[in-house]
């Protein structure tokens, strides 16, 4: 999963906790040869040269001369001994220069016929080019550790004759595999992702731009800037109470793979995140949910009100098992008129955790100074969370404390706080 750089707030409970989980208040030079003398060699005297030349050396001379010439004039064979020879030769040299230059080429180098340690069993992800030869995949499945040596690589590939059937992408490898079975994993194409987005359930719009801009390369402040309802309520009919706002809410966290969309736009990433919202309610029939809520509470709730309520509870309740019983305690204050006194909105609104004094702020976002419901979402929900807004428990609870594993549940404003006085102490 990629990582996102902004953490999801501390869901905060209400300041009555100390800072726990409290809900609702709920809440080279070459070298020269050394010099010689310099004294000029004589040249030898010829024995020619002088008168005092007896007949016998004479003849002698004569004799070798024409020796010589003869010599020479017979040397026509020695002539194609060179010149098969020179051929040999030549041969020879480019018999070298292929075993030295063109197979370390298409081995990987000179270091082709080098073994390395491989620890098997890690997983390793590479990416492969697009025009990369098998030369150069035997370095990258070198140099990451998925394979020992360069050279038996590239000899099963020839063997299995894959040089051309060597696939680009990204790939999800075992260190230590067989060679077969990484061939065959590289010439089926890809199999890993590098167009990875994980939002997770809770996140804000501004955490879920930050990690588009880290995973996808998208700015952050363009696709703010795109999520708006306005661009989308045409063709996306749940954002009409949205109104002119941002898409806060309604992008949906899940993990998304957008690997093989070229030229990829902040509008493509919210669309496909719109689309997984609708498939993921599509079981949901918010009508009569909302209908059961009037029925129950006296409560009045369109779609966006319980989306917005998940919001609040997606970032109060602890688990999956707590979610009902907290939407509870949300709706019966509704129903009473109680302020919903949750920490979660004004972390929303402050983006810190809250402070006492932070209680009396002014802001919309203010569920202890103001009533009902936030103007808007908080954070994108799960399922859970909008399963719990849309089928709350049947309870008398108006007030929770969450901390870690301790989970309380109260009626009345004496047993929250006996509940707070009576948690466990860390």
């Amino acid at each position: 999963m990629a990582a996102p750089t902004n953490r999801p707030p501390r869901r905060g409970g209400s300041h009555f906790a100390g800072g726990s989980r409290g809900g609702a208040h709920a809440g080279d030079p070459t070298p020269h040869a050394p010099a010689g003398p310099s004294t000029q060699a004589r040249a030898p005297r010829s024995a020619l040269a002088g008168g005092r030349v007896s007949s016998r050396t004479a003849a002698a001379t004569q004799r070798a001369g024409s020796g010589n010439v003869r010599r020479q004039q017979g040397g026509g064979g020695g002539g194609r001994v060179a010149a098969i020879v020179g051929a040999v030769v030549a041969a020879l040299v480019v018999v070298g220069l292929a075993v030295f230059v063109v197979v370390p080429a298409l081995t990987g180098g000179s270091q082709g016929d080098a073994t390395q340690e491989v620890v098997p069993g890690n997983q390793v992800t590479i990416t492969i080019p697009e025009g990369s030869g098998a030369a150069a995949v035997a370095d990258l499945l070198f140099d990451n550790g998925v394979i020992a040596n360069k050279s038996e690589f590239l000899a099963q590939v020839r063997r299995t004759e894959a040089e051309s059937s060597l696939k680009p992408g990204a790939y999800s490898l075992t260190t230590g595999a067989d060679l077969t079975s990484i061939i065959e994993l590289l010439t089926a194409g890809p199999n890993a992702s590098t167009a990875q987005l994980v939002i997770p359930e809770g996140y804000t719009l501004a955490q879920i731009a930050a990690t588009v801009e880290e995973s996808l390369g998208i700015s952050a402040s363009d696709f703010t800037a795109q999520a708006m309802a306005a661009n989308y309520v045409g063709d996306y009919a749940f954002l009409a109470d949205a109104g002119d706002g941002t898409l806060e809410g309604y992008l949906f966290p899940k993990t998304y793979d957008f690997s093989g969309q070229s030229d990829l736009t902040a509008d493509a990433v919210i669309r496909a995140m719109l689309d997984q919202y609708q498939a993921e309610v599509a079981g949901i029939d918010f009508s009569a949910s909302a209908a059961q809520i009037q029925s129950r509470y006296g409560v009045t709730m369109s779609e966006h009100d319980i989306i917005t309520l998940a919001s609040i509870i997606e970032r109060e309740a602890g688990s999956d098992e707590h979610r009902a019983d907290v939407a509870s305690v949300f709706y019966n204050r509704l129903s009473t008129g109680m302020n919903l006194q949750s920490d979660a909105t004004l972390v929303y609104e402050l983006g810190r955790d809250v402070t006492a004094a932070d209680l009396e702020v002014d802001s919309a976002y203010n569920t202890y100074t103001r009533a009902g419901l936030t103007p808007t979402p908080i954070c994108s929900p799960g399922l859970a969370s909008i399963q719990a807004a849309c089928n709350p428990n049947d309870t008398s609870y108006y007030y929770f404390f969450l901390s870690g594993d301790y989970s309380a549940f109260s009626e009345t404003l004496a047993e929250h706080e006996a509940a707070i006085a009576n948690r466990p102490q860390e």
